[in-house]
């Protein structure tokens, strides 16, 4: 089944054009079906490419997928037109009285900021606490999830002394888990950031580290707690993005290393390879599943469940 998106979206020639099934929202509508409801919340700077690639991995899975494309109210885009964002996007006050199977809460480039002199910070708050009545399983990336974890925990995030900046392999620790079907013992898996969470940090919040390494910490992690799943690195990523990143900062003259295990002999001059593709393809299509075997058929349940992934919902 395939994605449903509006037909003028950058995303839906470009998926198009992949192989991806992409399918309009009029056209959609025209269906005796109820999709998955998926969310959005965008606080990447390049909003096109950003939507374009998890669009990619959540529209490969066999449903119907209706993806809702949100934004901070007040915050204003610099790096994507006006135009696009009133198109496309919902401010998160417009949509906060509806329910969702799924969000996705993306990464954001203020690593160095305390969470709290963020602009948008009290109304990322009250996204986070919307969560637990209004969506079913929520799914952080980088800071995004640094951001849901210190708000639900406390878990504090940690800087780093140099960029974690390359290709680095994370062991499969969970390999029962729902989420990780058909993963490799080892996968590959990009990474930028300067900070980190703490593996003891976060096992003693409750949650568990799915993926992880020595080198790189926590990659994916669960809070059941809160129905989240939060991943630190990057499977979203297309085969350019750590190239374009690491161009970027030679061209400013910003200190960078070359991505490690990225480039084949490490050697810049020569095009990267993509060896994550597979691995992201299969956590977001485990993610969609595991939602559709446990999110209510009435949406209008979601939030009136004390709904365990994997498990019966009780009442509350």
């Amino acid at each position: 089944m395939p994605i449903t998106l509006p037909r003028d979206l950058p995303a839906y020639d470009v998926l198009g054009s992949e192989g991806v099934m992409v399918m309009s929202d009029r056209a959609a509508s025209r269906q005796d079906i109820r999709p998955m409801r998926i969310g959005l919340l965008n606080l990447m700077p390049m909003k096109i490419a950003t939507e374009t690639q998890f669009a990619r991995l959540i529209g490969a899975t066999p449903l119907q997928v209706e993806l809702t494309l949100i934004r901070m109210t007040e915050h204003q885009s610099k790096h994507t037109s006006p135009a696009h964002m009133e198109n496309f996007y919902r401010a998160f006050q417009d949509v906060k009285h509806q329910k969702f199977d799924g969000l996705i809460v993306t990464g954001s480039p203020i690593e160095h900021l305390p969470f709290e002199e963020v602009t948008y910070w009290d109304e990322l708050c009250e996204v986070m606490d919307w969560t637990q009545t209004n969506v079913h399983s929520t799914f952080g990336v980088c800071w995004g999830a640094m951001a849901m974890a210190w708000h639900f925990h406390g878990v504090q995030k940690h800087i780093l002394e140099r960029k974690l900046f390359g290709c680095f392999r994370v062991t499969n620790e969970a390999p029962a888990s729902p989420y990780l079907r058909g993963f490799s013992d080892e996968c590959l898996v990009p990474v930028s950031r300067w900070t980190e969470l703490k593996r003891d940090e976060v096992e003693a919040a409750g949650m568990d580290v799915l993926l992880g390494s020595e080198e790189t910490g926590p990659c994916l992690i669960e809070d059941r707690a809160k129905r989240c799943v939060h991943i630190f690195n990057h499977f979203e990523y297309d085969t350019d993005t750590l190239r374009r990143e690491y161009e970027r900062d030679v061209a400013a003259g910003t200190p960078i290393n070359v991505p490690g295990n990225y480039y084949p002999d490490d050697d810049p001059t020569r095009p990267p390879q993509n060896r994550w593709r597979s691995h992201g393809h299969l956590l977001y299509g485990n993610w969609i599943n595991e939602i559709y075997q446990t999110t209510p058929f009435d949406t209008a349940l979601i939030g009136t469940h004390r709904q365990v992934l994997g498990a019966d919902p009780e009442p509350l």
